[in-house]
């Protein structure tokens, strides 16, 4: 068993040591690093996997753009076949979905309660789609909706169908009360979905079968029909459990139902929902073949700009390789949103371009495909641009897997379920700590993967250098074990707040459960703000630890919103000052400005770091972008990990950093987020950067044939050395890839 460590020193075996980037040689066409820009460690990337044999990958992976156009009732009356066709042809779209659906039937089905569209009129308007998309080409999903149907007669005739209320009353649409919602623990999934399937792959010819609406995304549906009132109760870690043993059930049946007449068709549904998720995304990674992120832009409630890139390291966190597509909607998301007119190029470009950068494959996205009638078409040349660029630079855009030594442990579990404390909504709570830890590892510029709290077995965690824990507050015994033993393999872990207070099953723990591990113990219950937070103090004598580089002439930092008091721990290098009030401000001032209450509680045991914060720092520095927060974070992180980083990219401005192992060498994506409609609203404009250095540590035996800016289309001068690969990036737009091809 390769543990951390071992992989490490594989690493230095090769004959690349570790070397300080400003200490790598230089070339005539690079000047040396600025005075002042981070030195660090490069560490040697490890060895490049073997290539896989094309004949030996399954179909879907090969596919590297996504079209789709989502018809409405009225499309059969009005919409030009070939011409929607001859559109997604021309972009050169791989695939296309085309609407069944379970609905409104967009084919003459004889599906009992499948209703046909009021302009259908018996025409067979999928299989003309169907047929249209095979003769350019083209793949073809169909797709189906299974989360509503209509209350005039399928819930008459079924009232077992529908999701129920306390009160017993059917749950209806929010925007068409014609509609009610279906249960997915009723008949409907077994009986009326297979039917629907099995007609489809009767009559037309299909690639594979997809699933829209279902399975819910991001919160867990809380129904009180007959059979879900003997289920565990609603947002309970057991009905969790028969959350996803169901969602697996059925998907599995489908499955099989899809593969009756083809054995490389599938099923695959909705499963996006970012680290919330919806099902353990560790057992649907298992199971899938497709994932399909249905995050198809920026809304009221996630106005971070990357909330598309955030997806994508969810998805390269538990896929193993497997495809993954994320829809990016051309039309107007929000709240509210218009569904029939076009975004700007600049948002949608974005979309599509985080898409790219974390691994999933480009898929854009329409409603409505009327001809001739006026409608917004602005979308069209959007997508026809983006989709083209990446043609031409598919083998650069493919990935193999990441490069990355820091993971940040997704704790889907605790994002779900986690009631957070008792002044705050746990949902928003949650997110907003996602954000914070987020936004540091961006600011940061670290190369980082996410990882999944029941993926922490030695073979995965070997590459990093460190683990970040953000308030990851469930945690098994089985998972406490195997971070224990990544520390004791040399790796290092920062945690924070409520970190392994609850068990899977949401019991409280009297302790934190790696207590022992990092030698922060629980003095009290969780203490929240009442005009000040709490202060951290600077103790004397400490205050040349790494931690506390470049704070000067202060003897406070500011702490979070919420902590859990800690027991005394030995050498605090930060110490608590309790919260007092703001206002009057003749009271505010600390009646005790001295405690032996540790802030921070830091340890070291050979290779391997450990970093209690007692607070929910990341989440704070999120609601208040206080940049010490964002410093004392940053200075943790460095500290971990010794500053050691497979990549660098030094420079200006607000990055989002990919860096990925291709079939031809490496690519490295830069996401320009300088903007002001960065975390609010959509792009209007893009503000351009400056140069950025780049510099990499090559596996030995490594040789580079060369580094070419792929938005820009142009090749750059290089510079490689003693395994160093040293390169600069004239400036970026709102995207840039340097693709290296390796000899």
């Amino acid at each position: 068993m390769l543990n951390r460590r071992d992989f490490l020193l594989a690493g230095a075996a090769s004959g690349a040591a570790m070397l300080p980037l400003s200490a790598a040689a230089n070339h005539a066409d690079i000047s040396p690093p600025q005075e002042g820009t981070a030195a660090g460690t490069l560490v040697v990337l490890p060895p490049r996997h073997p290539p896989t044999a094309p004949a030996d990958e399954p179909w879907q992976n090969r596919v590297r753009r996504v079209g789709q156009t989502n018809m409405t009732e009225h499309d059969p009356a009005v919409m030009d076949v070939n011409a929607w066709a001859d559109y997604w042809h021309s972009v050169k779209a791989d695939i296309v979905y085309v609407s069944v659906t379970g609905i409104l039937a967009f084919y003459p089905s004889k599906v009992p309660f499948h209703k046909h569209g009021r302009f259908l009129n018996d025409r067979d308007f999928f299989g003309e789609c169907a047929s249209a998309a095979k003769k350019r080409g083209m793949r073809v999903v169909a797709r189906m909706s299974p989360d509503l149907n209509w209350a005039e007669d399928a819930l008459k005739a079924h009232p077992e169908w529908a999701m129920r209320y306390k009160d017993g009353s059917p749950q209806l649409s929010g925007e068409d009360p014609r509609l009610f919602k279906t249960c997915m623990f009723s008949t409907y999934m077994d009986d009326y979905m297979p039917a629907v399937i099995r007609e489809i792959n009767t009559q037309y010819e299909v690639d594979c079968f997809y699933c829209n609406g279902w399975p819910p995304l991001g919160t867990l549906p809380e129904c009180y029909c007959g059979v879900c009132t003997k289920l565990p109760a609603p947002n309970t870690p057991a009905y969790w459990r028969a959350f996803t043993d169901r969602v697996l059930t059925l998907w599995q049946r489908y499955d099989a139902l899809a593969k009756e007449k083809k054995p490389d068709s599938f099923f695959f549904a909705n499963s996006g929902g970012n680290v919330r998720g919806g099902p353990n995304l560790d057992r649907l990674g298992k199971v899938l073949a497709w994932f399909q992120a249905d995050n198809q832009g920026r809304t009221y409630e996630d106005p971070a700009v990357w909330g598309c890139s955030l997806q994508g390291r969810v998805c390269n966190a538990v896929l193993d390789g497997k495809v993954a597509a994320n829809v990016t909607a051309a039309y107007s998301t929000g709240n509210p949103g218009w569904r029939n007119l076009s975004k700007t190029p600049e948002e949608a470009r974005m979309w599509l371009s985080q898409t790219s950068a974390s691994g999933m494959r480009p898929y854009f996205h329409f409603v409505g495909a009327e001809t001739g009638r006026g409608q917004d078409l602005r979308w069209q040349k959007t997508g026809a641009e983006y989709f083209d660029w990446t043609a031409r630079h598919d083998d650069h855009l493919a990935t193999v897997r990441s490069v990355a030594n820091i993971g940040v442990v997704i704790g889907q579990s605790t994002q779900l379920l986690y009631p957070g404390p008792q002044t705050m909504h746990a949902r928003s709570y949650m997110h907003e700590t996602t954000n914070g830890i987020y936004e540091t590892m961006l600011r940061g510029r670290f190369a980082f993967d996410y990882v999944h709290e029941d993926r922490l077995d030695p073979e995965r965690l070997a590459k990093y250098r460190a683990l970040i824990l953000p308030n990851v507050a469930m945690l098994s015994d089985r998972q406490c074990e195997q971070l224990r033993a990544y520390a004791k393999s040399g790796g290092s872990l920062m945690a924070s707040f409520e970190t392994g207070l609850y068990d899977e099953n949401l019991e409280p723990r009297a302790d934190f459960a790696l207590s022992d591990l990092f030698g922060a113990s629980k003095a009290g219950e969780v203490i929240g703000t009442n005009g000040n937070p709490y202060y951290a103090r600077i103790e004397p004598g400490r205050t040349q630890h790494a931690i506390l580089q470049g704070f000067h002439d202060t003897n406070w930092l500011p702490g979070a919103q919420n902590r859990v008091p800690l027991k005394p721990a030995p050498d605090p290098v930060l110490t608590v000052v309790p919260g007092f009030v703001r206002y009057p401000p003749e009271l505010a001032y600390p009646p005790i400005s001295h405690t032996d209450e540790p802030a921070v509680v830091l340890r070291e045991s050979g290779q391997s770091r450990t970093a209690w914060l007692p607070g929910d720092v990341e989440r704070t520095y999120w609601i208040t972008g206080h940049g010490d927060l964002l410093r004392l974070l940053h200075n943790t992180i460095r500290w971990l990990t010794h500053d050691e980083s497979p990549v660098r990219v030094e420079g200006s401005g607000f990055l989002e950093i990919f860096c990925w192992e291709t079939k031809p060498g490496y690519a490295v994506h830069l996401l320009n987020y300088s903007n002001p409609n960065a975390f609010h609203g959509w792009m209007q404009s893009v503000e351009p950067l400056g140069e950025q250095r780049v510099a990499m540590k090559l596996p030995a035996g490594a040789a580079v044939k060369s580094v070419e800016m792929l938005r820009s289309e142009a090749p750059v001068p290089f510079h490689f050395e003693d395994s160093v690969l040293q390169f600069i990036i004239p400036s970026i737009a709102d995207y840039e890839v340097a693709a290296i091809t390796i000899i």
